[in-house]
């Protein structure tokens, strides 16, 4: 095969896009026009920038392009150029997005690592599924290049791939989200003290007489009497109303869906006004009283925010922790910290909502908070060992003592081959059944549609963790083994006990070739 002297990655289906351009450009000067002579409109006005935008965009995507040949790589927007030697680049590498849309998917992208550790990533080419196979040629095709023109390029076939949950990637979104969570929880912790007091004076608030003074009604209840026209209630997403005859005290207040279905046409009703707000309205059949925000909603409030920021900082806590790891291995979840999130709100937000101002004024307040801190602490050491990156275990030397023990009777354990064989079509497998019986793939825990695993052709290449290019569906706390099928690479992945018992049950499987 002729390698390629030049390589040239822009966005294909030029023709539709200088199309659009044309339909942008001709819609924003029919609608310059309209306003020139007809005088401003929002509808021409609004359809003119929308095809001005999309003219705009379409022109962006046109001047995108990446440019290799014997001298470098050259990427090229419209608003950016940047281009390097191949001896600067270390390799090329696959970086996995989520694809926002209605068909959803995945986006994949090439991103070069440099010789002094920095990262780009290429605007062009970009793959989408379907239609990854000129992605992966031009990929293929800038790799060539990088071979033959590169200095000490390493001669492998795998290209690593990057993916959200890959240690080569800072979880700069993580790191966003915990500062605002945190920021919204300090605004709310800052706000329980005039959430008390409102509480406090709503609690001592008294009837106003003749004798008090017009600048300290507002604090007092005043009553006065009203009789409903008419109500509408809506659903529970849109405001329901209550109409007063005669637009006496006023028109109409907003009520829940409830309170306006409670309340008829005629009924005599006493409005206890508060600082200006109407706090209850008492009628003959029903009683409506306006939530007044206490303390403990608002201390509440900023512990849930408090703990909701736990969880992206558990995800920079992981990034941090595995930051050598290789770039393309798969980071452990951060489900376990979650579960110690969710135990802390167990006792924390109860404890906040109900001494939100007091936290520790007592004996009692002060041994709750005490037990959940050391079952926090306890949780949160449980999750520090469940994320810890456990090295592969590699396969057994022949002949010696196995550390496991046999299988009594038939098992089924969550394993499963990653790739497409006739042991495996399609990926169908779930499970591989161990003892009565040869090893086999299972769909399911049984040995309904069970395929024989062909033991005579198998030979385990190594065990590792797993990778971005190993998909999502693979739980990152697993580990893949790498084996031989006749010549074809095959994987299985299971957890790291399960994949050894695996591995051993196989038998031949498990020895290195000669």
């Amino acid at each position: 095969m002729t390698e390629p002297r030049e390589v040239t990655c822009r966005s294909g289906a030029r023709r539709a896009l200088w199309s659009c351009v044309a339909i942008g450009a001709a819609g924003a000067g029919a609608a310059g026009v309209w306003t020139a002579y007809r005088g401003p409109d929002p509808l021409p006005l609004s359809c003119g920038a929308a095809f001005a935008l999309l003219a705009v965009i379409t022109l962006h995507v046109l001047g995108t392009r990446v440019d290799a040949d014997a001298h470098g790589l050259r990427s090229r927007t419209p608003l950016r150029r940047w281009s390097a030697p191949w001896g600067e680049i270390a390799e090329f590498r696959i970086r996995l997005r989520h694809a926002h849309g209605s068909r959803g998917g995945q986006s994949r992208h090439i991103s070069v690592l440099l010789r002094d550790g920095r990262r780009r990533t290429l605007p062009r080419p970009v793959g989408h599924v379907p239609g990854l196979a000129r992605f992966d040629d031009e990929l293929t095709a800038l790799r060539a290049l990088h071979q033959r023109y590169g200095t000490d390029v390493p001669e492998s076939s795998r290209v690593p791939v990057i993916t959200d949950h890959s240690a080569g990637r800072f979880p700069l979104g993580a790191l966003a989200w915990c500062v605002a969570l945190l920021v919204c929880a300090g605004v709310a912790a800052a706000f329980v003290p005039a959430a008390a007091a409102n509480q406090r004076a709503w609690e001592t608030a008294g009837p106003c007489t003749a004798a008090t003074p017009a600048a300290e009604r507002r604090a007092c209840l005043t009553s006065t009497t009203a009789v409903i026209a008419r109500t509408d209630p809506n659903t529970p997403r849109k405001t329901s109303w209550v109409y007063f005859a005669g637009s006496r005290p006023f028109e109409r207040l907003a009520v829940p869906v409830e309170a306006a279905d409670g309340f008829r046409a005629g009924d005599r009703v006493r409005l206890t006004i508060w600082r200006g707000e109407v706090r209850t309205i008492s009628g003959t059949h029903y009683v409506w009283h306006d939530h007044v925000g206490t303390a403990g909603d608002v201390a509440a409030v900023a512990s849930l925010a408090a703990l909701a920021a736990g969880h992206p900082a558990a995800l920079l806590l992981l990034a941090l922790r595995n930051r050598r790891l290789p770039d393309d291995e798969v980071l452990p979840s951060a489900l376990p910290f979650a579960f110690a999130l969710a135990g802390t709100a167990a006792w924390l937000v109860p404890l906040c909502y109900l001494h939100p101002t007091t936290p520790f004024a007592s004996a009692a307040t002060i041994g709750w908070a005490t037990a959940g801190a050391l079952g926090t602490l306890a949780l949160l050491a449980r999750a520090w060992r469940a994320t810890t990156v456990r090295p592969p275990r590699q396969p057994e030397v022949p002949g010696a003592a196995p550390d496991l023990p046999d299988p009594s009777g038939e098992v089924f354990l969550r394993a499963r081959f990653l790739d497409h064989t006739d042991y495996n079509p399609h990926g169908f497998g779930t499970h591989i059944a161990l003892g009565d019986g040869p090893p086999a793939v299972t769909p399911g825990p049984g040995r309904f549609a069970a395929r024989r695993i062909p033991l005579e052709r198998l030979t385990v290449r190594t065990v590792r963790r797993v990778r971005g290019g190993d998909g999502d569906t693979v739980p990152g706390d697993w580990h893949i083994a790498e084996l031989d099928d006749g010549g074809r690479p095959v994987r299985l992945a299971a957890a790291p006990d399960d994949l050894a018992r695996v591995l051993r049950e196989l038998g031949p499987a498990a020895r290195e070739p000669s």
